[in-house]
C-alpha cells in the first residue's frame, strides 16, 4: 500500500546541512525520515518544524561510523515506514551524515582512515545496498560529495579521498538502477558556514574570509544555499537529471 505523499530518508539531517535538507524537502510537500547520531533532541525539534509547517516526519538514530549496525537501522526503518505511513517502501535516500576533520596527510593515522572510511564510503555503499529493495521506482539516490574532490585542500586528503569514491560509486549506481527506475546524483557543496568540523569556517574569521575571496560571490555557502538544490531534485522537475555531478560552490575556484 502506498503513502499519499512521497517520502525521503535524509541521513545527518538533524543538523547543518542535513537540516536544511529535510526541512527544504518538506517544503516540497515530500515526508521526511532524519537520522541523527548523538543528538536526539536536535532531530526531534528538526521534525517538530516540518511538522509546523505541515509536513510529517520522524527521527531516526543511525551511527554511519559503526558498520555492524546497519542491519539493525534498515528494520528499524521498515518497521517505520509500516507504524506511521502505512507503507514499506519509500522514494529518496540522501545519503549526508558526515564528520570532518582537518589533518594534514602525514599525520593521518589508520584510525582516523577507518573512521572517514566507515562515515564516508563504506557505509553509505551498503546502506544504500540494503535499502533499495525499499526504494520505490522513480525514486533517487542522492550521495552527498564536496567541492574537494575538484580543487584540493591541505588536511582534506582522507574526507576528499573518500568522497572520491562514493561520486565514482553514484556513477555505477546510475547504470545499475536504471532499470527500476531509480535514478542517481551527486550534489558536491563547496564551503559551508555551518557547525561542521567543529564551525572551522564559521568560527574562523580569518579561514572565511580566505574563502570567500576565492568566491565570485565574495562569500561562504549557507545551508540553505544547499538543502534547496537537493530538494530541487526531489521533485519531478528534476526527473531526467541522472547521474551527474552537480557542484554547488557558488563557483569557487571557477
Amino acid at each position: 500500500m502506498q503513502t499519499a505523499n512521497k517520502i525521503a530518508l535524509v541521513t545527518g539531517g538533524s543538523r547543518g546541512l542535513g537540516k536544511d535538507m529535510a526541512i527544504s524537502i518538506a517544503k516540497k510537500g515530500i515526508d521526511v525520515i532524519v537520522t541523527y547520531r548523538g543528538n536526539q533532541s536536535m532531530a526531534e525539534e528538526v521534525v517538530k518544524e516540518i511538522e509546523s509547517i505541515g509536513g510529517k516526519a520522524t527521527a531516526l538514530h543511525l551511527d554511519m561510523a559503526d558498520f555492524k549496525s546497519l542491519d539493525a537501522f534498515v528494520a528499524q526503518l521498515t518497521l517505520t515506514l509500516q507504524s506511521k505511513w502505512n507503507t514499506t517502501s519509500f522514494d529518496f535516500l540522501i545519503n549526508n551524515a558526515g564528520m570532518g576533520k582537518t589533518v594534514p596527510f602525514e599525520k593521518v593515522t589508520e584510525e582516523i582512515f577507518d573512521e572517514f572510511l566507515n562515515v564516508h564510503f563504506k557505509s553509505v555503499y551498503f546502506l544504500t545496498q540494503k535499502c533499495l529493495p525499499y526504494i520505490n521506482s522513480g525514486g533517487r539516490v542522492i550521495n552527498i560529495s564536496s567541492g574537494t574532490t575538484r580543487f584540493s585542500n591541505p588536511g582534506y586528503s582522507v574526507y576528499a579521498s573518500m568522497k572520491g569514491a562514493v561520486e565514482i560509486f553514484t556513477k555505477y549506481l546510475t547504470k545499475e538502477l536504471g532499470a527500476k527506475g531509480i535514478g542517481a546524483n551527486i550534489v558536491a557543496p563547496g564551503a559551508v558556514e555551518t557547525d561542521f568540523n567543529n564551525g572551522f569556517i564559521r568560527n574562523n574569521p580569518q579561514v572565511k574570509s580566505m574563502i570567500s575571496s576565492l568566491s565570485p560571490f565574495g562569500r561562504v555557502a549557507k545551508a540553505d544555499d544547499i538543502g534547496s538544490v537537493v530538494a530541487f531534485l526531489c521533485t519531478d522537475d528534476a526527473k531526467w537529471i541522472n547521474g551527474q555531478r552537480i557542484e554547488v560552490s557558488g563557483g569557487i575556484n571557477s
